[in-house]
């Protein structure tokens, strides 16, 4: 007789995973032998910012997909990135001249990532679900828009000789620090703790909004929090390691296969997994050509671009008459 795993149990192994995940990622880096100073003092924060933003973009991409009643839906694929993106250069463009500093980056990008969530929004309407394609080219248009908008500042400015700019574009975890990892806890924890209080209003608002509204969801209420939420944790995890893609669709979708489609367990299984995912990436971009680097984003994009060919084209057969 087959036993359904239950959501503690599901969320005590994926607890046991992260935290050997960390482990790993900590005896593991480009110098053959580690002392405690490396460890603490670089090792250390690193890892801890490649599990907050993991978890963030895996958050997102969950609630994502609740939000649009789209499977498909991924912060880097629909352009929400990109929006974070822009925002956060033009942050670090205006600095220069009127001292706002990085400290505004990621405020900027939580605004740049709410303008691209709520086009996105527009597009899939207050009511019902866009179809796949529709939210897929509105996506594409807006990441070939903000690549241009990034491309002309960076240009423009003197960005284009700030020290990895390119590497923060395509998508890498470096130079962090202690300070910058609670910010990004903080923000993250705000985002994460919307998600889960409306998680059950998720799982209602997939079976239609008419009904969910019958059942007592204030649907507009519920829609206008996790956009804002999904808004500031991309805009967190942008600021502080680039265009990072792939995470919010590759790590919902195994969990789905595990674990279901209620978003009570889904949306705190998804920032387990993608902490210990983007670990596990950020590991192996450190070390698999050491002592070169390879840019964390494009090692998940090597991952996830086929994996979201194949998702594509399961979402197009069955759509089709």
């Amino acid at each position: 007789m087959k036993h359904a795993i239950r959501p503690a149990q599901v969320l005590l192994l994926l607890s046991a995973l992260l935290f050997a995940v960390t482990v790993l990622s900590l005896a593991f880096g480009s110098a053959e032998r580690a002392s405690s100073e490396i460890v603490l003092q670089i090792r250390l924060p690193r890892v801890l910012l490649a599990a907050l933003v993991g978890a963030g973009l895996a958050t997102a991409g969950a609630l994502l997909q609740a939000l649009l009643q789209n499977p498909l839906a991924d912060p880097y694929i629909l352009g929400i990135s990109g929006g974070a993106a822009v925002g956060g250069v033009a942050a670090l463009a205006l600095g220069a001249g009127v001292g706002v500093g990085a400290f505004s980056v990621p405020g900027f990008a939580f605004l740049g990532a709410l303008g691209a969530t709520g086009l996105l929004y527009a597009v899939a309407g207050s009511v019902g679900r866009a179809p796949t394609h529709s939210l897929l080219l509105t996506g594409v248009v807006f990441n070939a828009f903000a690549s241009s908008v990034i491309v002309f500042v960076v240009t423009a400015t003197d960005l284009s000789r700030m020290a990895g700019i390119f590497l923060w574009l395509i998508g890498s975890i470096r130079l962090v620090d202690f300070y910058l990892i609670a910010g990004v806890a903080l923000l993250l924890g705000l985002g994460l703790g919307v998600g889960i209080y409306h998680a059950y209003a998720l799982n209602l608002l997939s079976q239609g909004d008419e009904i969910a509204s019958h059942l007592g969801v204030d649907v507009v209420r519920v829609r206008r929090r996790v956009l804002l939420a999904t808004s500031l944790v991309i805009g967190a995890s942008v600021a502080v390691s680039g265009l990072i893609g792939f995470v919010g669709l590759i790590v919902p979708h195994l969990l789905r296969l595990v674990v279901g489609s209620d978003h009570r367990l889904l949306v705190p299984a998804s920032a387990l997994l993608g902490a210990s995912f983007l670990m596990l990436a950020d590991t192996l971009a450190r070390t698999i050509l050491a002592p070169t680097e390879l840019p964390v984003g494009a090692l998940t994009a090597l991952v996830g671009g086929p994996l979201f060919l194949l998702l594509l084209r399961r979402e197009l057969a069955r759509a089709a008459p």
